[in-house]
Parts: structure tokens; C-alpha cells; sequence
């Protein structure tokens, strides 16, 4: 999908009444995760994959229709978002084009998510999630 053309309603839609079925979860926290080819030439149209998934111990079980992901290791920057998810867009730009430039770090390419807890409500100014960002040192 591309920001412009945004299909997380329905790709969320189609997990979540499937997401019981899914064995050996860990915790009950929801991950939203976005696998971009080259975030430094990001574009509100460039494509990129999304994926609704949970954390699992093992993947013995994966039910029909999923894919499994190894979401590989290294550092995250880790932020707070507080607010209606459908105002995320000003707290985005915040962490890319204030908060990370004058940081110690640069983006790295690996994937990047949102930790949906048990604080999330869709479309609700009340909702908390967790921003996780890669990073890597600068240089």
C-alpha cells in the first residue's frame, strides 16, 4: 500500500477476527508494521508493505492465509503517541524531519511498527501506542 492509497482499515478488518486462531501468542499486544524498500526516498505514493501481526513463540501452527515474519535485530528509538490515530501525521513529521536529524542516530532500513497495547482505541483521542523507529548510530 502508499500513504495515498491507505488500506490498513482493511487489512486490520480481515486480521483481528482471525488473530484468535493464531497459536503460541506472546502477550496480547497488536503490531502494526511497515517494511519500506528505501524510507530515505519516501513519498506519500511510494508502495510499501504492511502487515497486522502478533508476536509468537513458536511457528509451528501458522494458520492458513498468514505469513510468518523474523523481524530482524538491532536498535529502535521508541516513541509515546497519545491521540486520535487518524491525527498521527504532525508526531510522524516530528520524529523525521525535527526529532531524528538532531538526534545521534540515523534511520536504518529495517522495518518499522507500532506497538498496539492494550491502551489503543481506534479512532478515539484517548488512545496510546508506541511508535518504534530503527535506528543505528550516525557515521
Amino acid at each position: 500500500m502508499s500513504i495515498t492509497d491507505d488500506t490498513t482499515s482493511e487489512l486490520f478488518r480481515s486480521f483481528m477476527p482471525l488473530r484468535k486462531t493464531i497459536a503460541d501468542q506472546i502477550g496480547t499486544d497488536v503490531i502494526c508494521m511497515q517494511v519500506y524498500d528505501d524510507f530515505k526516498s519516501f513519498t506519500p505514493d511510494t508502495l510499501f508493505d504492511k502487515w497486522a501481526a502478533v508476536e509468537v513463540s513458536e511457528w509451528n501452527a501458522i494458520p492458513a492465509g498468514m505469513e510468518t515474519y523474523m523481524l530482524p535485530a538491532g536498535t529502535y528509538v521508541v516513541f509515546l503517541y497519545k491521540g486520535n490515530p487518524a491525527d498521527f501525521a504532525p508526531f510522524f513529521h516530528y520524529i523525521f524531519s525535527e526529532w531524528l536529524p538532531q538526534s545521534a542516530y540515523e534511520l536504518d532500513n529495517r522495518p518499522h511498527f507500532d506497538l498496539l497495547g492494550e491502551k489503543y482505541k481506534n479512532n478515539d483521542p484517548a488512545s496510546e501506542e508506541e511508535i518504534w523507529v530503527p535506528v543505528r548510530p550516525r557515521g
